[in-house]
């Protein structure tokens, strides 16, 4: 291959009788040859973006002694979120007593659930018995997609359940007028769609990125953070993008639960029978405890300046609100709810009941 510096080097001699002095010829093919070097370099960072065809999720390789025992502890926790939300969502359907609307988000919430840990923890499984990450990138897309778009549907469906709440105890002589099953079903399909287009923006926006150099994620599934840091060039507008995202999602929600509960325990401080304030204090208490574990883990991700984001701290901190709190979940809401164990009581006397 020829390059423009040579066939000038040819030619520049025939004119050098001109008077031009030969430094000036010297320092133009210097230039050109740098000129050359450039789109050499240019057409090798076209190739090595155009080469990245998957990503390799290192998940936790970096203990590779501990493989099998992460497998089976987080077998065995996916297994319990299964079982225990399933159990949740049989009772409610099923049980005359929890025909109300605080079991039909409840239901809707145990329902999430299970659809938010599927995104992850199978792929994450797989990859530990394997000891392989390869995703391809259509895969990596899709996982992040549904991901970001259920966590956004958790967001909102807990202020639609500590609505439910604010309703149930500071209005409570409207209670069934306000919270009709119509309007029920209207808030939790609210919940579910209006995140879809902005997460289908947010995911398609990152993945028309170029991605050149390494393909190694430093995570256990693709996470927006840990994706974008592979991204070649400037991907300030991208990180902008998804932190107005995250404040919409999180951090609006967050001031009508704060709200809601305010006033919530302003009416239960009013109530005159402190077994009233008890049981009250009682049907808050849990998706209260759900919504700081879940907001306050999911906030520590997604709106801390890039700059202080430890790559261990965010797979901890993934671990937090992927794993540990929807196994929590269940049992936060059942072992502090006298009607959700009365209902598995029931269950139980039945079943016991077929047996014999």
């Amino acid at each position: 291959m020829h390059t423009g510096a040579s066939v000038l080097a040819l030619v520049l001699p025939t004119h050098s009788l001109e008077g031009t002095p030969s430094s000036v010829f010297h320092v133009d093919i210097i230039n050109l040859q740098y000129v050359s070097f450039e789109q050499e370099k240019v057409k090798g960072e076209i190739s090595n973006t155009t080469a990245v065809v998957e990503f390799v999720l290192l998940g936790f390789s970096d203990t590779p002694n501990l493989q099998w025992i992460l497998f089976g502890t987080f077998l065995l926790m996916y297994l319990t979120i299964l079982l225990c939300n399933s159990l949740i969502i049989l009772i409610t359907k099923f049980d005359p007593a929890l025909q109300t609307p605080m079991y039909f988000f409840l239901s809707n919430f145990s329902f999430l659930d299970i659809c938010y840990v599927t995104v992850t923890i199978p792929r994450m499984l797989m990859d530990l018995c394997t000891q392989k990450g390869n995703i391809s990138l259509v895969a990596c897309a899709m996982q992040m997609f549904f991901f970001i778009t259920l966590g956004g549907t958790e967001c909102l469906l807990l202020a639609m359940m500590a609505y439910d709440r604010y309703v149930a105890i500071c209005h409570p002589l409207h209670y069934t007028l306000i919270m009709n099953h119509k309007f029920c079903m209207q808030l939790v399909a609210t919940s579910w769609v209006c995140g879809v287009p902005v997460m289908i923006g947010q995911t398609s926006q990152i993945f028309t990125l170029p991605f050149c150099g390494s393909n190694r994620i430093d995570h256990f599934f693709c996470d927006i953070p840990p994706v974008l840091k592979l991204a070649c060039g400037d991907t300030f507008e991208n990180e902008m993008a998804v932190y107005v995202v995250a404040v919409v999602f999180l951090t609006f929600p967050f001031p009508l639960i704060l709200i809601s509960y305010v006033r919530i325990i302003s009416s239960i401080l009013r109530m005159p029978l402190a077994r009233g304030r008890a049981k009250a204090f009682s049907t808050c208490s849990s998706h209260l405890t759900v919504v700081v574990l879940f907001y306050g883990t999911a906030s520590i991700t997604y709106l801390q300046p890039k700059p202080r984001q430890a790559e261990d701290n965010g797979k901890l901190l993934s671990l937090f609100y992927t794993v540990l709190i929807p196994t929590l979940n269940p049992m936060i809401y059942s072992l502090r709810n006298k009607d959700i164990m009365l209902a598995l009581r029931k269950l139980q006397s039945y079943q016991h009941g077929l047996n014999t």
